[in-house]
């Protein structure tokens, strides 16, 4: 099956024309040609059949077939909400896992104990995209940007609130056993260093709960993976 984004297509759209990168990608790389079918992702649950009316490496023209809204759709929501590392790598690694297993938004945090100031989102969207292609998703997380730690627990949150950290007196649950029937949650993933204690007691404040990931001491970008997955492997049922 060969996958193409489309941010822009309408679901009443009969017709559309992939982007350069795109076409270039149809017709050069996987040499495609008129007639062959092909599926295109519009990033927000829409999922078309499709075929190939015109190959052309810099404005391939496709005829639309079919059209399913809300494809595979969940009946809850992931937000991780993480201190990026100073190592981007691992962060990409994070954002692509996430997106592969499915993820609703990526809020970067700059925290007390933050390393990295800056974060390159576009590079990090074109991550999620491809992620998205490959495990065959129709819906692309929203990756917000830096943003300060104070900043986020002041925004209007919906749903469950998590805060998973190492901050040693502080009575913590399992998010395992926290986590249950369809919802949005919101988890805070502190970055290396962890939080520190003023921040934990901000999120407290602003009614998010204290989890554990288990016994083990987790990287960043293991835990906020690990947080995602426990969420899935839980509801996906």
């Amino acid at each position: 099956m060969h996958l193409f984004f489309t941010p822009d297509l309408q679901p009443t759209d009969t017709s559309y024309t992939l982007s350069e990168e795109e076409s270039k990608h149809c017709a050069r790389v996987l040499r495609l040609d008129r007639g062959d079918t092909v599926t295109l992702i519009d990033g927000r649950g829409g999922w078309f059949k499709a075929e190939i009316a015109e190959p052309n490496p810099k404005k391939t023209s496709i005829k639309i077939l079919h059209h399913q809204p809300d494809y595979n759709q969940r009946n809850y929501r992931v937000h991780i909400a993480v201190g990026p590392t100073k190592n981007m790598d691992r962060m990409e690694w994070f954002v692509e896992k996430a997106v592969e297993m499915g993820i609703d938004e990526i809020t970067f945090l700059q925290c007390a104990r933050s390393e990295r100031k800056n974060l390159n989102l576009e590079r990090l969207e074109k991550i999620a995209v491809s992620a998205m292609k490959q495990s065959m998703k129709a819906y692309l997380p929203t990756l917000h940007p830096l943003t300060r730690y104070a900043d986020f627990l002041q925004q209007p949150i919906e749903g469950k609130r998590f805060i998973a950290h190492l901050v040693e007196g502080q009575e913590r649950h399992s998010l395992a056993k926290s986590i249950s029937g369809n919802d949005t949650y919101t988890v805070l993933i502190g970055p290396e260093g962890d939080f520190s204690p003023e921040e934990v007691a901000q999120a407290l404040a602003a009614g998010f709960q204290p989890v554990t990931l288990g016994q083990s001491r987790l990287r960043t970008e293991t835990a906020a993976l690990a947080a995602c997955h426990t969420i899935h492997v839980l509801l996906d049922v």
